[in-house]
């Protein structure tokens, strides 16, 4: 429904119906207050009651589509309660319930649209009060949250969608609600069978998601479908977020038709299916975690989409072993390189250095890298521009940079970035160093701040 229903919670005044005799002496019993059930940990529905007095209108049943086009925006809209009733013991009779706060007298009307209604008999004696009942399953849920949760607190103001399930990431103050709220959100969200609530960290080199079923089935297989793609995966094993779909759609806008992917840290792939499936790129796939490497694949036969090659290896792996192959190939498509881990993905761009050393290629390849990092809010674009210069142990002029990207904010004073640029020829072509370690870096990663 999404309706906010302001009068609910006795933000009237009389004023309100000046010229509207009969209501002036009704319209405290709008207060839809509830204080019984300020605080309430374990839902209880049936505290959720209140009798109120609205407006409303009698007509003629079959004037009512003649009168909608004035009475329409005025209709009282509220969760599982119809604006249009029939009149008790009078079938030729329809009631329209009105919104208090919108409708204040016949007469404060447009002069047509009480022309309208003079011409269908409809006056002042047509109105009248009507006593509701309303229960749990007419108050929205933020009206739910508003009367229950503390007050002067941040409220449950957002959660992430993904299929059937619910993501939440509650503040403290929230947990001894936490049940009421999986509760509520179950109750409230067509299509929702499951709520979580994720932990605080994860210590995981395949950031497996932990979480805690808050309400509902323990059922972690979602499907959603974004930029004409379906995607299926076990949401309890692999990292997804809804809130980088327009990120990863800004990414596939960027790929030529028919040019050249390496997806390094692909998960189950959101950037790799559709630029397989709508740019008609080839595209090399590649994902360390195991169970995002096999949704992955299945999302490729899923789509039905032929042009992709899947891969479960470490990053810095499948840079130096499946690109050179296919760039001694002296390929004459566009190539691009995402590296959506922000945490890590920048520690990783030292695979392409020397990445051709010893070989002769002319032209060397015009490769683009998207790499996404999280940087500081006061030096967001500095920072990542250094970052990435550091990494590769070389600077990168403007004309080699595509764009700089500010992606989103994951807190009040930290940015998740993408800098696109082409890799500079020398980097390519430098002489390898020996390296203390090419082992996989693994890092505890703070979920507030792990993004893909």
């Amino acid at each position: 429904m999404g309706v906010n229903y302001r009068f609910l919670f006795g933000r009237l005044t009389k004023s309100t119906f000046i010229g509207f005799p009969f209501l002036r002496s009704v319209w405290t019993k709008m207060d839809l207050s509830l204080p019984d059930v300020r605080g309430m940990t374990k839902l209880d529905r049936a505290k959720f009651t209140k009798e109120v007095t609205v407006p409303s209108v009698e007509i003629p049943s079959k004037n009512v589509g003649k009168c909608m086009s004035v009475f329409k925006k005025y209709l009282l809209k509220m969760e599982k309660l119809k604006p249009v009733t029939e009149v008790q013991g009078n079938d030729e009779k329809r009631k329209l319930l009105l919104d208090p706060i919108l409708f204040e007298t016949l007469d404060k009307l447009r002069e047509d649209d009480q022309q309208k209604l003079s011409e269908l008999d409809i006056n002042k004696n047509c109105f009248s009060n009507t006593c509701l009942h309303l229960e749990y399953h007419n108050f929205r849920m933020d009206d739910i949250f508003k009367a229950v949760l503390p007050e002067g607190k941040e409220g449950c103001t957002s959660y992430s969608r993904i299929g059937h399930i619910i993501h939440l990431n509650l503040r403290d103050h929230l947990l001894p609600y936490k049940n009421l709220i999986g509760e509520v959100l179950v109750d409230k969200l067509i299509g929702v069978k499951t709520v979580v609530n994720k932990s605080s960290a994860i210590d995981s080199t395949y950031r497996n998601f932990q979480m805690e079923v808050l309400a509902g089935e323990a059922d972690f297989v979602a499907e959603v479908k974004e930029n004409m793609c379906t995607f299926k995966f076990d949401f309890s094993q692999v990292y997804w977020n809804s809130r980088l779909c327009t990120e990863h759609e800004r990414i596939i806008k960027l790929l030529p038709q028919k040019s050249v992917l390496f997806d390094v840290f692909a998960g189950v792939g959101p950037f790799s299916v559709p630029a397989a499936k709508v740019r008609k790129c080839r595209v090399f796939a590649n994902d360390l975690n195991p169970s995002s490497y096999h949704w992955l694949k299945e999302n490729v036969r899923l789509n039905k989409v032929e042009n992709v090659e899947t891969f479960n290896l470490d990053g810095r792996q499948f840079i130096r072993e499946q690109m050179p192959p296919f760039l001694l190939t002296r390929p004459t498509e566009p190539i691009h390189v995402t590296m959506n881990l922000p945490a890590l993905a920048v520690e990783f761009l030292d695979a392409f250095i020397g990445l051709l050393s010893g070989v002769e290629l002319d032209p060397l390849p015009d490769i683009t890298v998207h790499v996404y990092s999280f940087c500081e809010e006061s030096s967001a674009f500095s920072e990542m521009r250094t970052k990435v210069e550091s990494a590769l142990k070389h600077s990168i002029e403007d004309e080699q940079i595509v764009e700089l990207v500010d992606v989103r904010d994951v807190s009040p004073k930290k940015h998740m970035l993408r800098l696109s640029f082409r890799i500079p020829p020398d980097v390519l072509t430098k002489a390898i160093e020996e390296e203390a370690s090419s082992e996989p870096k693994r890092l505890k990663l703070d979920l507030e701040t792990q993004d893909r």
